[in-house]
């Protein structure tokens, strides 16, 4: 069973254009509220990750719309890790919209490990380490 972590959020009104639909920049913002919320549920808050001198920024990311989200709706990300290497880690995005459990769209992200100058870090600690602990349960 792969590791992941779900949220539910409602949409808001300012997250649409004229037509109600949720504008499609919107969803890569939510892919970063679902790997923040991986890191949470995991016992890795991205806060500690900054205190520690590791950053993530993207390097990489994918998003495919299948249906549209609109105002008002709830919908649902599912986050889930898919590969950790020495110098970066990938997420996948599944968005459904909860009432009926629509596929609305889904996503990847890929994140390089770097210092705040922006220098490559390999197998940073201790991050790295427990992510590689966790993929093996």
């Amino acid at each position: 069973m792969p590791l992941s972590a779900s949220f539910v959020l409602r949409v808001p009104y300012g997250a649409t254009d004229q037509m109600g639909v949720v504008y499609y920049a919107n969803y890569l913002n939510w892919f970063e509220m679902g790997r923040t919320e991986f890191c949470r549920k995991y016992g890795m808050p991205y806060v500690n990750w900054e205190e520690k001198g590791v950053f993530m920024p993207v390097v990489e990311v994918r998003c495919r719309y299948k249906h549209p989200a609109r105002y008002d709706d709830l919908i649902r990300i599912d986050t889930y890790l898919k590969e950790v290497k020495p110098y970066s880690l990938s997420f996948e995005f599944k968005v459904y919209r909860d009432s009926d459990d629509m596929f609305l769209a889904e996503g990847f992200t890929k994140h390089g490990f770097c210092d705040k100058r922006g220098k490559l870090l390999k197998k940073p600690k201790p991050f790295y380490d427990k992510l590689i602990c966790l993929l093996q349960q």
